[in-house]
């Protein structure tokens, strides 16, 4: 088990936090169209089904990696992240990506802070000892 650490707590909070967006993204929209139909959740956030999907999925992967790998977790969640703001944002608002994510800017910039903070908790917690002796 991992020890308290940035990773952990962004692992478990961001888990936990896409875990109940993606649940309540569906009482919006729970198409499974090209992109479907588009809602806003909260007023918001662009969702469709593929896109609570992907929350509930990437959420719960996090809650489980929190106990044993939540800098590894950390490290591709912030990249994915981060290269949904970037496509987010090539793409433009009120587009889709790849035709099954919809985006929007509060989505573009949403995807960007959680991005920023998982690679900022994978750089700000040190790598274990046995992750280190496996390397080596």
């Amino acid at each position: 088990m991992d020890a308290p650490s940035p990773a952990r707590l962004y692992a478990t909070t961001v888990g936990a936090l896409l875990v109940a967006f993606g649940i309540v993204g569906f009482f919006y929209s729970a198409s499974f169209g090209s992109p479907g139909e588009v809602d806003e959740a909260l007023g918001v956030f662009a969702v469709n089904g593929w896109d609570n999907v992907l929350h509930v999925l990437l959420g719960a992967l996090g809650l489980i990696a929190a106990d044993y790998a939540s800098r590894r977790y950390s490290l591709l969640a912030g990249a994915l992240f981060l290269a949904l703001a970037v496509w987010g944002f090539a793409v433009g608002g009120g587009d889709s990506i790849l035709g099954l994510l919809p985006v929007n800017t509060a989505d573009n910039l949403l995807h960007l802070v959680l991005g920023a903070l998982g690679i900022l908790a994978w750089r700000s917690t040190p790598a274990s000892k046995r992750a280190i002796a496996a390397t080596a």
